[in-house]
């Protein structure tokens, strides 16, 4: 019998379905964590929503997301912490220690990308005091630089350490995701990092697919279907010191119009060849 205690699923893994659904199938498989998206929680209802997750017993391994910190304009800038100071009131609500930043990309025309870099460290410092108020860690996941232009610029685990490093431990963390980070050559060395510096929030996997789709968005796979030597990170992590959920989110419409109950058997099957001899 393969340990799936540490699996949680990330309800974008199965798109298709509402929040109910998710919690449902999760209890059926016996993962015994979800990480919702806002999008599902809003449609729900955050006090339903609460009460899906509690009563089913299930740990919230992660809220995604908050984020998008890097417009220019004073509006633009106080829209974005309001909605991030939401999603903190959110997360605390459902029970989710972290709450993940997609720290935004560049502004429509924008080609400074010191100064925009420098937005997001300044609304951080900004979201900082009030997250901890509300018991919530920002987690900072850098993404494959192919988004730095539109959806995150910070590209590597290395930029995010370096973004965390004036805020506490237990206020600002930064995620591992196997498929935004594969592929940086200092990869190995910024893990042992995070570890030394207790950063490490949540350990996300899926698997980076090729010929990349159309809607770059949705390359993601299933463990296996791609790149990823989730042996080899999977090792570094463990050995950082990292114990927390392992976090499966899969952005794929093939996958996203197949049954639910059929995906999360599928992930449960890979979890369980190529993760967990390594986590």
């Amino acid at each position: 019998m393969s340990d799936f205690s540490r699996l949680s699923l990330n309800s974008a893994t199965t798109k298709m379905w509402t929040l109910a659904e998710v919690v449902e199938g999760c209890v059926a498989a016996g993962i015994p964590a979800i990480g919702p998206w806002r999008d599902r929680v809003a449609e729900a209802g955050l006090d339903k929503a609460g009460r899906l997750i509690r009563d089913a017993e299930l740990r919230v391994s992660s809220l995604c997301r908050g984020g998008f910190l890097t417009a220019p304009d004073a509006e633009g800038q106080a829209a974005a912490l309001a909605d991030n100071r939401a999603a903190i009131l959110e997360a605390a609500a459902l029970g989710a220690n972290d709450l993940f930043l997609v720290v935004g990309g560049l502004a429509p025309g924008e080609k400074d990308v010191v100064s925009a870099r420098q937005r997001v460290a300044d609304r951080l410092g900004d979201l900082v005091p009030f997250a901890a108020e509300n018991g919530v860690r920002l987690v900072l996941e850098p993404l494959h630089p192919m988004y730095a232009a539109d959806r995150a610029l910070i590209s590597t685990l290395g930029q995010a350490l370096d973004l965390a490093s004036p805020f506490d431990t237990a206020s600002v963390g930064v995620a591992v995701d196997t498929f935004h980070v594969w592929w940086d050559p200092e990869l190995k060395a910024q893990i042992e990092r995070a570890g030394r510096e207790n950063r490490i929030a949540s350990y996300q996997v899926c698997d980076f697919t090729m010929p990349i789709a159309a809607d770059p968005l949705l390359s993601r796979g299933y463990m296996g279907d791609g790149v990823v030597d989730f042996g080899t990170i999977g090792t570094w992590v463990r050995d950082a010191g990292y114990t927390g959920d392992i976090e499966v989110e899969i952005f794929n419409q093939d996958i996203w119009n197949t049954d639910g109950n059929t995906v999360i058997a599928t992930v449960k099957e890979r979890y369980a060849e190529l993760v967990l001899p390594f986590a």
